[in-house]
């Protein structure tokens, strides 16, 4: 007889997990503000760690996708949220807002600070490059409709935004003092102008 995971699932055994079950699972437990640990999370998923490594990379690998996957949804929210005229400026803020609020992000940031910089400023992961790439079709998109007109070059304003975002939501781990969406949200402003 043809067995197959849905035939497992209803007839009461459980479907082998994935890879997409292993960055839900990561995702869960970063969400709570726990630290993924590569060892639970294996045996969270009842795989061995080997299979674990060869489905997400290394742990680092895997914290980046978390991440990126948290704020690619939340930059979808927010693109779907936006009403009519410019919208580039409210997705930039508010997803800085959503990252400075988020438990987990704060959890991460306290406890691995070092990490987190690495893995979200530099060129460590493709976590920047994506957002940065993800801003730039915002942007594009309030340019082409005719809502933008900054003064910023076309090709830069992407990368600053980002960096400007970064600067504000990780202000503990420059300065020392408060992450603050207030500041960044007047800052992203100024650099969007629109119409």
């Amino acid at each position: 007889m043809c067995t197959t995971p849905l035939r497992r699932q209803l007839a009461g055994a459980s479907a082998r997990p994935t890879a997409l079950d292993a960055l839900d699972e990561a995702t869960r437990m970063f969400q709570a503000g726990q630290r993924i640990d590569m060892r639970a999370l294996a045996g969270t998923l009842k795989v061995d760690r080997a299979t674990l490594y060869r489905w997400v990379g290394s742990r680092e690998q895997l914290l980046a996708e978390v991440l990126w996957s948290m704020l690619d949804k939340t930059i979808a929210k927010l693109r779907d949220a936006a009403g009519e005229g410019p919208v580039a400026a409210g997705i930039v803020t508010g997803a800085a807002t959503a990252t400075m609020a988020n438990t987990g992000m704060r959890a991460f940031l306290e406890r691995e600070g070092d990490l987190a910089l690495r893995l979200l400023t530099t060129k460590a992961s493709a976590f920047q490059q994506r957002l940065v790439a993800r801003i730039a079709e915002v942007v594009d998109h309030d340019r082409q409709a005719g809502h933008l007109h900054s003064t910023v070059p076309d090709a830069d304003l992407p990368y600053v935004l980002v960096r400007i975002m970064e600067s504000y939501v990780y202000l503990s781990l420059i300065t020392g003092d408060e992450p603050d969406a207030t500041r960044a949200s007047s800052v992203i402003h100024a650099l969007l102008p629109g119409r």
